[in-house]
């Protein structure tokens, strides 16, 4: 083979590497600047700086970096500067990065972005005599009010499956404590939450920080050791008049409800859900005053901006001896919403202050859980999950993989979260699908507080069958899972009957 066949074979290796190796949270569109070259014997123990336009109201920059020069042990190194300082240097150790406001990747700093001219910097230690290296830098330019994709590069397991997770937990990036290795108690590291829910076994979890967004930089350190538990950043927005969290949000936001020149909660939860943030409601019965300053949710609340209620609560549950049905259960609150046409899923949350706490007390990390199904064990696909109403909520027993629920009539089927339109009269087959609670029984629940026992069935993996006949109107059906002594186990979401298309 001639050397012009050679170089172009070469090329093409190099083009179908980059293909393969592009950064997935920027996979879905081409990079906004490529920068490419060559690197000769002249490069050798030198620095070359690669300049590129950054422009105004850029909120989050990623840099992968590929070269073909690894078989002649050509080594290059990364670094960045912006038009005013130096933004760091992973060295040969990393071939992609990203920077933004309020996270970056170890070696680099966050902080914002400055329009002008950036330099992308490459060292180069060892690059041999009669070498020529070619590379090729790809960048990613996502504006300041863009979506946060995620943490991690790509989905840390593969669906479909039920996922167990806790959304509301906090570290001490906001008011969560624990013990110090000399017995202290301090402000919580994120280290020692996310080692807690590692070891509960749980497959996600969320860190909704009161108000604060400074836990993303630490949750990006930690999540590529944590590879089979997803870090979720997010926010607990706490205000005077309820609170509620913001999952999958870094980018800081007003919360000041009703101060002079401050927003409303409408303007509040548009731009959440223009930056891509699931919007749950916290503890809505929950009490405010001086034990639990603004916890009650009090706010005029426009419904269809809102996606879930968190109907359990771990701090609410431990004030009642860890009973999940009290005065400040969520379950009536939520729903009334549904009875008066709202389709919110219902979740719950640990409230976790303190990652110490034993494992089987309420408000310990994982209790209460919520299990989302979801195609992948990824951010994206956990929010679309739970928008969907894929979702129920273990009380504490982790054993319990499965609780579903499916309607079908005329041939046509719904999945819990789902909506089945049933004329008057056409008669429901509801089918109730539970794996890992044995002696569990089902209760099943409609509107207006209807409850129901299903027979007792035993096994780990449970089907029973049930039939409703529709009247036409508007409605919803779900089911509990209950113990033998009538303890609340699990709750499911409803299957939606004769409602309007989820918008």
């Amino acid at each position: 083979m001639g050397w012009f066949q050679a170089a172009g074979v070469r090329a093409w290796m190099f083009a179908l590497l980059m293909a393969l190796t592009a950064a997935p949270a920027a996979a879905e569109r081409p990079a906004d600047i490529r920068l490419e070259g060559e690197l000769g014997r002249q490069h050798h123990e030198t620095y070359v700086e690669l300049p590129f336009a950054v422009p105004p109201g850029t909120g989050r920059l990623t840099v992968v970096f590929r070269h073909d020069g690894a078989g002649d042990r050509t080594t290059i190194d990364l670094g960045l500067r912006d038009p005013d300082r130096f933004r760091g240097w992973s060295g040969g150790a990393r071939d992609r990065f990203t920077v933004a406001e309020t996270d970056a990747t170890p070696a680099y700093l966050p902080g914002p972005l400055p329009a002008g001219t950036w330099n992308l910097v490459l060292g180069v230690p060892n690059l041999r005599p009669g070498v020529t290296t070619t590379y090729a830098a790809e960048i990613w330019l996502d504006p300041q009010n863009a979506p946060f994709a995620g943490l991690a590069e790509a989905p840390l397991a593969q669906g479909p499956a039920w996922w167990r997770g806790d959304l509301h937990a906090h570290s001490g990036h906001s008011d969560g404590t624990c013990r110090s290795r000399g017995g202290a108690r301090i402000p919580c590291p994120l280290f020692r939450v996310v080692e807690t829910a590692a070891e509960r076994g749980l497959d996600f979890i969320a860190l909704t920080e009161h108000n604060a967004a400074s836990q993303a930089q630490g949750l990006r350190e930690l999540q590529p050791y944590f590879d089979d538990l997803l870090l979720i950043p997010g926010r607990e927005l706490t205000t005077f008049q309820g609170h509620a969290n913001l999952f999958g949000l870094t980018t800081p936001l007003e919360f000041r409800l009703g101060a002079p020149g401050a927003v409303d909660l409408d303007r509040v939860l548009d731009q959440a859900a223009s930056l891509g943030a699931t919007i749950s409601v916290n503890h809505p019965r929950m009490p405010s005053g001086e034990a639990c300053m603004g916890c009650g949710w009090q706010a005029q609340t426009d419904w269809s901006k809102v996606h879930a209620v968190e109907v359990l609560n771990g701090g609410a549950m431990a004030a009642f001896g860890g009973r999940a049905e009290s005065p400040l259960s969520g379950v009536g609150f939520w729903e009334a919403l549904l009875d008066e046409g709202h389709r919110l899923t219902a979740i719950g949350g640990s409230d976790s202050h303190d990652p110490d706490r034993p494992a089987g007390e309420a408000g310990a990390l994982g209790r209460p859980a919520t299990v989302i199904h979801a195609a992948s064990l990824s951010q994206s696909d956990l929010m679309s999950g739970l928008r969907a109403g894929r979702a129920f909520i273990d009380l504490g027993h982790p054993g319990l993989k499965r609780l579903d629920l499916e309607a079908t009539t005329a041939g046509r089927t719904a999945l819990m979260g789902g909506a089945l339109d049933a004329p008057d009269g056409a008669l429901i087959a509801f089918r109730v699908l539970i794996d890992g609670a044995p002696g569990a029984r089902v209760e099943v629940v409609e509107p207006g507080g209807a409850r129901a026992l299903l027979p007792v069935q035993a096994g780990e993996q449970i089907e029973q069958t049930f039939t409703r006949r529709s009247d036409g109107q508007r409605g919803w059906l779900r089911i509990n899972l209950r113990d033998e002594g009538g303890g609340l186990l699990a709750i499911g979401n409803p299957i939606y009957l004769n409602w309007p298309a989820a918008p």
